[in-house]
């Protein structure tokens, strides 16, 4: 009797497995095939990864940027390329965004300013390389390590010895 039992069980296990991947496979395909239906955004000649950037987008950078005394070409796609790379920048630890100043002219980029590190400054053209529409970095960023503030209690520490 618990033979039968436990066959019972074990096979009424296996048809419920097998019954629930069988539906799973069956949903899977549908879902494959309902998306093989619909045509692809990419296909589009009016569909674009990014949101429209706007000729009143592009003022506002432009004043930022003459705020920041960084110089912005006369089109969409400067403006544009400006705020991305000024975006990332900022997004980006190992980068001073706020020391390094981004012109935009032609699609063409020059970083100007000064970093701490050599790293900070390869990051930083990484950074305006990768961006889409750049044609050409020129890196003008020197590097100049943060002086270490000189320690001002050591006239302070220098009696050891107190008398009462």
């Amino acid at each position: 009797m618990r033979n039968r039992l436990l066959l019972l069980i074990t096979f009424t296990a296996f048809a419920l497995s097998v019954t629930s991947c069988s539906e799973t496979a069956t949903n899977s395909n549908e879902r494959a095939n309902t998306n093989m239906a619909t045509p692809r955004a990419e296909a589009t000649p009016t569909a674009t990864a990014t949101p429209k950037y706007t000729e009143e987008q592009a003022r506002e950078e432009r004043a930022r940027a003459k705020q920041n005394k960084e110089t912005i070409g006369d089109t969409l796609d400067d403006a544009w390329i400006h705020a991305k790379i000024v975006a990332k920048l900022i997004g980006d630890s190992q980068t001073p965004e706020r020391k390094i100043n981004v012109d935009v002219v032609n699609n063409e980029v020059t970083l100007r300013g000064t970093v701490d590190t050599t790293e900070a400054k390869a990051e930083a053209e990484r950074i305006a390389k990768e961006t889409d529409g750049v044609k050409k970095v020129t890196n003008q960023l020197k590097v100049s390590p943060v002086a270490k503030p000189a320690n001002t209690n050591k006239a302070a520490n220098t009696n050891k010895s107190k008398t009462y």
